[in-house]
C-alpha cells in the first residue's frame, strides 16, 4: 500500500513535468500551454490504460461477482488516489497558463474561474478521493471485488478522448483520424461508462437468479445512489460528445452540399 502510493505520487507529476519539459526543449515552437496539455493527456492516457487493464484482468478473474476476491481491486485504489490527485493539480496548471494575466501570478479571480469553469470535474474527482476511496477499502468490506473492476474499465474510452485533444492541439479537425477517434470516443464511452451500470445489475441477477428490473431492490440502498452519482455526469458528458459529433457530421455535410 504504502509503496504504491509513494510510486504513484512519485510517477504521475514526475512524468508530467518530464514530459512538459522534454516537449518544450524538443519543439520551441510549441506554446508552454500546449506543452503542459499534450504531457497531462499523455499522463491521462497511462493511467487509464493501467485502471483498464486491471478492472479486465478483475473481471476475467472473479467467477462470483459478490465474494470472489482478486488483490488488484485494493492495490489499484492506491494508484488512484495520487492520480487523482496530480490531476486536481495539473488541472489548475493548465488553466492558470491558459488563462493568466500579464503580471503572471496567481489571482484569487483565476482560481475562482477555474472552480467555476471545471466544478463538475473537480466534483468528480472530489467524489472519487472522499467517498469511493473509503467505500472500495474499507466499508464494502470482503466483497465486491468484480463490481470495483468495473468501475475500473470505465477508463477504456479516457485515451480516445485524450487523443482527440491531441488532434485539436495538432489543428487536425478535419482529418479522417480525428472522425474515427471521435466514433471510438462515442461508442468506448457508451460501452464502458454508462452500459457498464446495467452490466453491473445483469451479473449479480444473474447469480441471485433476479431480473435486471429486480435487482436494484435486492442490493443495498447505498449501492443504488453511489451509482446513480456516478452515472449522472458521464450521462452530461455523453450528451455534449454527442453533440460535438453531431456538429463535426454538420460541417462535413455542409461542406460536400457546397
Amino acid at each position: 500500500m504504502l509503496l504504491t502510493l509513494v510510486c504513484g505520487s512519485i510517477f504521475f507529476p514526475g512524468f508530467f513535468v518530464l514530459c512538459a519539459w522534454g516537449l518544450h526543449q524538443a519543439l520551441p515552437q510549441w506554446k508552454v500551454i500546449d506543452c503542459l496539455t499534450f504531457s497531462n493527456r499523455i499522463v491521462s492516457s497511462i493511467q487509464a490504460v493501467l485502471a483498464s487493464v486491471s478492472g479486465l484482468i478483475i473481471l476475467w478473474s472473479c467467477n462470483d461477482v459478490v465474494n470472489c476476491r482478486h488483490w488488484l481491486a485494493r492495490e489499484y485504489i492506491w494508484v488512484l488516489i495520487p492520480y487523482m490527485t496530480y490531476d486536481l493539480g495539473a488541472m489548475y496548471i493548465c488553466y492558470w497558463y491558459r488563462n493568466r494575466g500579464e503580471d503572471k501570478k496567481h489571482s484569487l479571480a483565476i482560481f475562482r474561474n477555474f472552480l467555476k469553469h471545471d466544478r463538475l470535474m473537480l466534483m468528480h474527482h472530489i467524489f472519487i478521493l472522499i467517498v469511493l476511496v473509503p467505500i472500495t477499502q474499507v466499508i464494502r468490506g470482503e466483497r465486491g471485488d468484480f463490481f470495483v473492476g468495473c468501475i475500473f474499465t470505465a477508463e477504456f474510452s479516457t485515451p480516445f478522448v485524450s487523443f482527440g485533444k491531441i488532434l485539436i492541439l495538432w489543428k487536425k479537425q478535419r482529418t479522417f483520424a480525428y472522425k474515427l477517434n471521435g466514433v471510438l470516443t462515442l461508442g468506448t464511452f457508451f460501452l464502458f461508462r454508462i452500459l457498464v451500470f446495467p452490466f453491473m445489475y445483469w451479473s449479480y441477477g444473474q447469480q441471485k437468479e433476479l431480473s435486471l428490473l429486480q435487482t436494484p431492490f435486492h442490493i443495498p440502498f447505498l449501492c443504488n445512489v453511489i451509482n446513480a452519482l456516478l452515472i449522472l455526469p458521464q450521462l452530461y458528458w455523453f450528451a455534449l460528445l454527442c453533440r460535438k459529433a453531431a456538429q463535426m457530421f454538420d460541417i462535413s455535410q455542409a461542406k460536400r452540399d457546397s
